[in-house]
């Protein structure tokens, strides 16, 4: 009951802000729910912040919701069918993400970036966009103002490589006759899902696919989602050695470590085996779409908490980042997929 009175009312002011931000999403793709969800949210935000009935709620549904959010994409994901039709991808994979890192790494010294901003967008550029943000926040306690400039970054040049990438495919003559090609390189070298989905069947439809290239490239990006379990326990080790360096005491990893990725890995397993013994995907569909509506709740969330003044001033270093890392990963993608003689 305590809680619900805390914060019941944040709670559902962001489910009003998510219902119109998801039908938003399902009606034009190419930006996707989670981005109008947080464009909503600062647009709301002067009136929200006067509202001190919503304050934690708001809150909660930006850290735990997050959470929720992630551990219900694992019930996405069939280890076998991710691992077997993976396998092809994982070289391009590893080095797209490591380029990304360590892109994020090098012009986070040079440029001066702060650590959290750095973090999010490599990781959001490297692994799965919105979902590898979500995930990694919480691990670093990144702020709703960071989140908010990772999430606007991503999104830009998701845009970007959703309208480009089927010309430039074209352009340096990838396979019309099948999917493959095209389908790799949408799935490691675009961030989020909803634009490796748009160019994808942009691809499909260009050329009269049916779903070969959409096929491919989204078991590709379930692949890439799975980089989210050793990236985020990695983060948290160094997050525990750093309080311990400031601190000069042992700090106990239990307070840092990132628990519900173990449930994200649980709900995985789970889907794996039930798929395996006989049940159909369909079942997990309902908890797919919870996880996707959690996230945009949680965006909503985000928007609502963050200084748009704020994220307009220090915007201008975040894109370069942003810009840097998708121009590596691109081009890692293709040199890679060259090397190995499927483009």
């Amino acid at each position: 009951m305590n809680f619900i009175k805390k914060n019941g009312a944040g709670i559902l002011l962001c489910i009003a802000l998510a219902i119109p931000a998801a039908l938003l999403g399902k009606r034009f793709p190419i930006i996707g729910g989670p981005v109008f969800a947080i464009i909503m949210g600062m647009l709301l935000a002067p009136w929200v912040k006067k509202m001190s009935a919503c304050e934690a709620g708001v809150k909660y549904t930006s850290k735990k919701i997050l959470q929720y959010a992630v551990v219900l994409l694992g019930f996405g994901m069939n280890l076998h069918v991710v691992m077997e039709t993976g396998k092809q991808s994982l070289p391009i994979i590893l080095c797209t993400i490591t380029t990304s890192l360590v892109i994020a790494y090098v012009l986070h010294r040079a440029l001066r970036i702060p650590d959290h901003i750095s973090i999010l967008i490599g990781v959001g550029s490297s692994i799965c966009g919105g979902s590898a943000i979500a995930a990694t926040a919480p691990v670093i306690d990144a702020d709703e103002d960071e989140v908010a400039q990772a999430i606007s970054v991503i999104f830009l040049f998701n845009i970007l490589a959703a309208l480009l990438f089927p010309a430039l495919g074209s352009a340096l003559g990838f396979s019309t006759t099948s999917g493959e090609a095209f389908g790799i390189f949408a799935g490691t070298a675009v961030n989020d899902t909803s634009s490796v989905t748009a160019a994808a069947s942009t691809w499909d439809s260009m050329y009269g696919l049916g779903s070969q290239t959409l096929d491919k490239a989204v078991t590709v990006k379930l692949t890439r989602t799975l980089a989210i379990i050793p990236i985020t326990l990695a983060l948290a080790l160094m997050r525990a050695k750093k309080a311990e360096t400031k601190a000069g005491e042992r700090v106990s990893l239990k307070k840092v470590f990132p628990f519900f990725i173990l449930f994200f890995i649980g709900a995985s397993l789970i889907t794996t085996i039930a798929v395996s013994a006989g049940v159909p995907n369909e079942t997990f569909l309902p908890l797919k779409k919870l996880s996707k509506f959690f996230i945009v709740m949680a965006m909503g969330a985000i928007g609502l908490n963050t200084d748009v003044v704020k994220l307009i001033k220090s915007g201008g270093r975040p894109i370069l980042l942003g810009f840097s890392c998708w121009i590596g990963i691109t081009v890692v993608s293709l040199a890679m997929q060259h090397l190995m003689h499927i483009w």
